[in-house]
């Protein structure tokens, strides 16, 4: 089965192919097959994800598949939620990775509740308008690191320190890294969903 991933990032393509695979299923980019990207207007997680997938479907008439991630820090009531892609942008610093890190250690100097959530919601569709789409949300709660720490995975991974490991999650290798995180979480989850409600036999 072919699905279409309802994001352009090669590092989210990645990680979720490698689970995905177990299914027999293919995830090919959206990008790839020339849908262009969905407004992403509401306050969670999961409707932002439903709106990337229904949208990638619409342009595709394939199954998609959507997530939408982001850092929950407990001292920002949440924030910065689903605005995490954006988050340096609102300290003044330029859309990346690198500067949503500089921007949260900078934005959380003398703060001592370093608590903190990824978490990631996976969106399945078989169609535009189906009316059961498969929800699936991976959690990892942590807490951030004052310094960066380790050189693997992209995002606030060099700041999510996980108290489980003793290390943050760019400090792990990549398979137990991708096995544990919160977007692993959810793909573990959301595969199971397929698995059951898709591919099942009678």
């Amino acid at each position: 089965m072919q699905i279409v991933l309802a994001s352009n990032n090669q590092g989210k393509l990645a990680e979720l192919q490698a689970m995905f695979g177990a299914l027999g299923c293919t995830l090919v980019r959206q990008g790839d097959l020339g849908v262009p990207e969905s407004p992403e207007p509401y306050r969670t997680f999961v409707e932002n994800a439903l709106a990337k997938a229904r949208n990638a479907s619409q342009h595709t008439g394939l199954p998609a598949l959507a997530d939408d991630a982001g850092l929950c820090v407990d001292a920002f009531g949440g924030l910065p939620g689903v605005d995490t892609a954006y988050y340096a942008t609102q300290h003044g610093y330029p859309k990346g990775d690198d500067h949503n890190v500089t921007a949260l250690l900078e934005h959380m100097q003398g703060i001592d509740n370093r608590r903190a959530a990824m978490v990631s919601t996976l969106v399945a569709v078989r169609s535009p308008e189906d009316p059961e789409p498969l929800i699936a949300v991976g959690r990892v709660v942590g807490e951030i690191a004052r310094q960066r720490l380790g050189s693997n995975g992209f995002g606030f991974d060099p700041v999510m320190w996980i108290p489980e490991f003793g290390q943050t999650f760019a400090q792990l290798p990549i398979e137990v890294k991708n096995a544990n995180s919160h977007r692993g979480r959810a793909a573990q989850a959301m595969v199971a969903l397929i698995r059951a409600n898709w591919l099942a036999r009678a």
